[in-house]
């Protein structure tokens, strides 16, 4: 599909910036800015104001009484698994990425689906080796981009790949709707979402819209890393979404020359944070140059070296994380 083609459509979709009404800078949205004088007389308008509050005050009501949006699921999607962590740069995305591919790799009976929902910083496009604009369906669905048997969405598909995405919390909201529900996925089994660090909009949003089968809690053992790790997995609680384990990931750096082991982000935090919890560990991943080489070159461990020791931690991990798993929807 021609460029000017697919922006349009997503531009009319809302997923572009060109699809969406520019927002004026808070203190310059007409008027003066000027706080009206003490001795200024009441205004024709008051009147109207007041009814225009209550009408507002009544909407509220109306919308509070439904309660949380109903969950829906993704059409052809059988269950979705969601990789978080509390702090960015504890290796989320990377552990993500080789956890689908190790779900394809332990059955290979099993399809697989890969989304990145950090609108802000898409990481999947670069670590699966993929590059393009999706192409449409006649029913005006995206088509994932495809790798490793993996079918992938992000972001990083339909923006420039040095353009920031500058967008307040409903747009990227907005989006993360789209890459959801306007994605032809066809029929999957499992659906791993890379999620945004934080608690914040998009993991509210997946969590209340879509159901979770469960969730991963990747964490370093750094006490800086494990207190947002704790605020994560407290976070699907509330919102009722099974936490199927924690990974400690950067667990331990071993020498490739002298092979002496040292625990660069401390020993075993994780696992002290999953027993407070009551949680279980999924697993452990070293700290290993050939893990962030790989993903770089767009050629995961898992793939590029399945018999090494960091390939077989996540394929132990997928496996973990199937274990744990309610069965599917009939």
């Amino acid at each position: 599909m021609a460029a000017p083609a697919w922006r349009g459509a997503l531009c009319a979709a809302r997923l572009l910036p060109g699809g969406g009404r520019a927002v004026a800078p808070a203190g310059r949205r007409g008027g003066t800015g000027r706080a009206p004088t003490a001795c200024a007389a009441p205004s024709a308008s008051s009147a109207s104001s007041s009814s225009g509050d209550e009408a507002l005050r009544d909407r509220r009501a109306r919308l509070l009484s439904r309660g949380l949006p109903k969950q829906k699921p993704i059409e052809g999607v059988k269950q979705v698994v969601v990789v978080a962590s509390g702090k960015g740069g504890v290796g989320k995305s990377t552990t993500a990425v080789n956890i689908a591919l190790a779900l394809a790799a332990n059955d290979s009976t099993k399809e697989v689906g890969l989304l990145d929902a950090d609108i802000y910083g898409p990481s999947i496009p670069k670590m699966m080796n993929l590059k393009g604009n999706p192409e449409l369906t006649p029913k005006n669905l995206m088509r994932p981009l495809k790798n490793y048997g993996i079918a992938c969405m992000s972001m990083g598909f339909l923006i420039e790949e040095t353009a920031p995405v500058v967008w307040r919390g409903l747009m990227v909201m907005s989006a993360v709707e789209k890459l959801l529900r306007q994605v032809d996925w066809g029929e999957l089994d499992y659906l791993v979402i890379d999620m945004p660090p934080g608690t914040g909009d998009v993991q509210l949003s997946v969590s209340q819209n879509i159901p979770i089968a469960g969730a991963v809690m990747v964490s370093t053992p750094q006490d800086v890393a494990l207190l947002d790790a704790r605020k994560g997995a407290e976070m699907f609680r509330k919102v009722h979404v099974p936490v199927l384990g924690l990974v400690q990931n950067m667990s331990v750096f071993q020498c490739p020359k002298c092979k002496h082991e040292t625990h660069i982000f401390g020993s075993d935090g994780v696992r002290e944070l999953a027993k407070t919890l009551e949680l279980d560990i999924l697993g452990d991943v070293p700290l290993h140059v050939n893990i962030r080489e790989t993903c770089d070159s767009g050629q995961p461990v898992v793939i590029s070296q399945p018999q090494s020791d960091a390939a077989k931690a996540y394929l132990k991990i997928a496996m973990e994380i199937v274990r744990r798993l309610p069965g599917p929807p009939a």
